[in-house]
């Protein structure tokens, strides 16, 4: 170190042209003498003993020193005396060897750690916004050319795919996501799967059980939970998926609604291939939509419809004439 104030000292022989001098002893900072003082190789308190010896060797410490304390380091004098051979090992980092006594140096670690796992990714390719926020919490796994906006984080085993771009605030934890799909920003995945060249967000969700085949958009305010979506399939906004499977080429309306409990369990969803739901649609699981349906806007789907037909509730519309409308007094 540096500055090793306030550490034991690692005292050697002299040193030889073959070997850096074996160590005699360990020298704690207030019983060492000027020369041992300026002695820079210190003593972690990382030790490795036979426990058998070990026992032998802490019955004869004695606390004639400065401090009146039984050191544990002398025990490395009375291995020598033993015929014991005292070894070193010098870590990479000084990091290493810190220990933790306080949230505060737990933090600091952790910020030391995830700078380690940025550099990491660095070095393999992956563009990070910024490598002091980002929040590597199990297994990373990268591609090539990923991208990652700031205050990311990552939990369990998170794979993504070449080409992948994940906005600034999201959370994915044990995700799979395919070549090319850009997730925006405040997004959450968990325990989800995503093909390729989807679009996921910003402010989406992804449940566990989420499938989602190439080619997907899921937007803003979307939920997905145990639920397949097909090949182009499209949410673009403020709608729940639960518990449904849903076919290729599917457009999903705003406002749309899988009703998958009852109260008492959860019921399935089915719609098939080149569906237009309309949007502020109700599907009243368990229920089943035929290939190529249209779905009109504000329309509750409670019963199979077959396919090619136009689904739609009897609606009537009224405009009164002579209205006024209420206008407020200042």
């Amino acid at each position: 170190m540096g500055d090793p104030t306030g550490y034991g000292r690692i005292v050697r022989e002299p040193q030889s042209e073959s070997s850096r001098g074996r160590v005699t002893h360990i020298v704690e900072q207030k019983d060492a003498s000027p020369a041992e003082l300026a002695i820079t190789e210190i003593n972690t308190g990382i030790i490795v003993s036979p426990t058998a010896q070990l026992g032998t060797w802490l019955a004869t410490l004695k606390n004639d020193n400065a401090q009146g304390e039984y050191y544990l380091t002398d025990v490395v004098e009375r291995a020598i005396a033993s015929g014991v051979a005292v070894l070193t090992s010098a870590p990479d980092d000084v990091w290493e060897t810190l220990g933790v006594n306080s949230k505060t140096q737990l933090a600091e670690l952790e910020r030391i750690q995830q700078r380690n796992v940025a550099d990491a990714l660095l070095v393999d390719g992956v563009t990070l916004a910024d490598p002091a926020r980002i929040d590597v919490r199990g297994e990373l796994i990268c591609g090539s050319d990923v991208a990652i906006d700031v205050n990311c984080v990552f939990e369990g085993r998170v794979v993504l795919g070449d080409d992948v771009s994940v906005g600034p605030n999201c959370v994915l934890r044990d995700a799979t996501i395919g070549a090319g799909t850009r997730i925006d920003a405040f997004s959450h995945l968990e325990q989800t799967t995503v093909g390729a060249a989807a679009v996921i967000g910003p402010y989406a969700r992804l449940r566990p059980g989420a499938q989602l085949a190439d080619g997907v958009h899921v937007g803003n305010f979307v939920e997905v939970k145990n639920a397949t979506l097909g090949v182009g399939s499209k949410a673009n906004h403020l709608t729940y998926i639960g518990d449904a499977d849903i076919g290729a080429r599917v457009n999903i309306g705003a406002g749309t609604i899988t009703c998958n409990y009852d109260g008492a369990h959860k019921h399935r969803t089915i719609i098939e291939d080149d569906v237009f739901v309309g949007s502020d649609t109700q599907l009243v699981a368990p229920v089943r939509v035929g290939r190529g349906v249209t779905i009109a806007a504000g329309t509750t789907i409670w019963k199979d419809v077959p396919a090619e037909t136009l689904a739609l509730n009897e609606k009537t519309q009224i405009a009164k004439t002579g209205y006024l409308r209420p206008v407020k007094k200042k």
